[in-house]
């Protein structure tokens, strides 16, 4: 079974990347510093310790005071270890202990190393051996011990880690944090006008022209493709404007053979045939009528005037009462408010109520009751006691060139024009329908 998998969010990747690399570069830096440590320290750093601890356990001083090293499992392990260890471990009352051959380089110094506090010891003339002097606190007090000869000098990189951790651990707690809470509020403040963008790109509506997407604040990395992006709606719109032109034109066109025809067909003898050709021509010529209808709607730019949909509803009633009373119906208007006041166009509004009572004249099954209703909440109800609508085509009929049956004189474009105006003026429509009849609602 396949998943689809949401896009990757370009905020958490970017904080995440960054606060790593962040975090990378600080970890280097410990690093560094500490590999330049082992540069500038005793390569004995990393066995300091060691030897500190192991001699520390060993000092004691015997019955008479005397200050020696016992002999134990650890300190035998040590020089078990290190064949060529050396060592002088003396008290600071000068009292000393040594082990091992000392490097002449050194020897000098065996008397003096409780003056020492510590020390690193390299470059003598003679040896090769590089010497330490610790201090370290014992049972018979502080010691301090001259020492080499190791054969294995440990990792002094990790002794310096190991022992510079109370500097960068306290660092890292209160930087590590500040990091991963400070690079996402940044990122999303840099990305917060693509965010905006984005937003303004899916409030783009295909019948609002001129809209583009800004590219003030935009980084320079995104601003290329926004500029695309406002190309292609250049480009679109354009496409639009000659589909519109061509259908306003052919629309245009077609009037004068559709007169044409009708004055030839009036002209022929009463029969069948005549009214058939008839009811075909005023067929194309509510086509024809209806596309240009559909097209100018599309290009509406007042929609915006102060009108009356009482005084609009009760004109079309008027209007297209003589028709609907030829077919067989009753029609009457209803109205809740005298008068009730809206933002739109004076002449897409009476076109989009018209419509609507025309498909109840055609659809309505020639018989009942019309009834055009506006409610004080602006609400336009077009009902008739038809048959009806089946369910499956209910929300079919809006979308254009659709017919629930071949009846209709147009070319199905009648309520696809009424949902187009009606989303113009930001309102919306429905259709309830059954058994007993339909009712059509715009709403603004």
């Amino acid at each position: 079974m396949m998943h689809d998998r949401s896009p990757p969010s370009l905020w958490w990747k970017l904080s995440w990347q960054l606060s790593l690399v962040i975090v990378a570069v600080v970890a280097a830096v410990i690093i560094g510093l500490c590999v330049y440590g082992t540069m500038i320290q005793s390569p004995n750093i990393a066995v300091e310790d060691k030897i500190s601890a192991v001699l520390a356990e060993a000092a004691e001083r015997d019955a008479q005071g005397k200050f020696l090293l016992r002999d134990t499992s650890e300190l035998r392990s040590l020089k078990t270890q290190n064949k060529g260890l050396w060592f002088v471990a003396a008290t600071t009352d000068g009292a000393s202990v040594s082990y091992g051959t000392v490097p002449a380089a050194y020897a000098e110094l065996a008397h003096l190393v409780h003056l020492f506090h510590d020390a690193d010891i390299r470059g003598a003339a003679g040896t090769d051996e590089i010497a330490s002097v610790e201090r370290v606190d014992t049972n018979v007090g502080e010691v301090r011990i001259l020492f080499g000869g190791f054969a294995d000098k440990g990792w002094p990189i990790l002794a310096l880690l190991v022992g510079t951790y109370p500097i960068y651990v306290p660092l890292l707690i209160v930087a590590l944090p500040a990091i991963f809470l400070a690079v996402p509020r940044i990122v999303r403040r840099a990305l917060a006008r693509v965010s905006e963008v984005a937003d303004k790109a899916s409030q783009i509506e295909p019948r609002r022209r001129g809209a583009r997407l800004p590219v003030e604040g935009i980084p320079k990395e995104v601003a290329p493709l926004v500029i695309a992006f406002n190309g292609a709606l250049d480009r679109l719109e354009s496409e639009i404007k000659k589909r519109q032109r061509f259908l306003i034109d052919a629309a245009h066109e077609l009037r004068t053979p559709i007169a044409i025809m009708q004055t030839r067909i009036d002209g022929m003898p009463e029969g069948q045939e005549r009214r058939r050709l008839l009811n075909d021509v005023a067929r194309l010529a509510e086509t024809a009528e209806q596309l240009l209808d559909f097209e100018r709607n599309d290009q509406a730019t007042d929609l915006h005037e102060p009108v009356d949909l009482v005084e609009i509803a009760r004109t079309v009633v008027a209007d297209l009462a003589p028709q609907a009373i030829a077919a067989g119906y009753q029609i009457c208007f209803e109205s809740e408010v005298d008068g009730l006041e809206r933002r739109g166009s004076p002449f897409a509004l009476p076109r989009a109520i018209g419509n609507l009572v025309r498909n109840a004249i055609d659809h309505g099954g020639n018989g009942g009751m019309i009834t055009i209703s506006v409610s004080a909440g602006g609400q336009v109800n077009v009902v008739d006691e038809g048959p009806g609508i089946p369910a499956e085509h209910q929300e079919l009929v809006f979308e254009p060139f659709y017919r629930v049956t071949p009846k209709s004189r147009g070319a199905g474009l009648g309520l696809s024009l009424v949902k187009q105006i009606v989303a113009n003026h930001g309102g919306q429509v429905s259709i309830k329908s059954g058994s007993t009849g339909t009712q059509v609602a715009i709403q603004l």
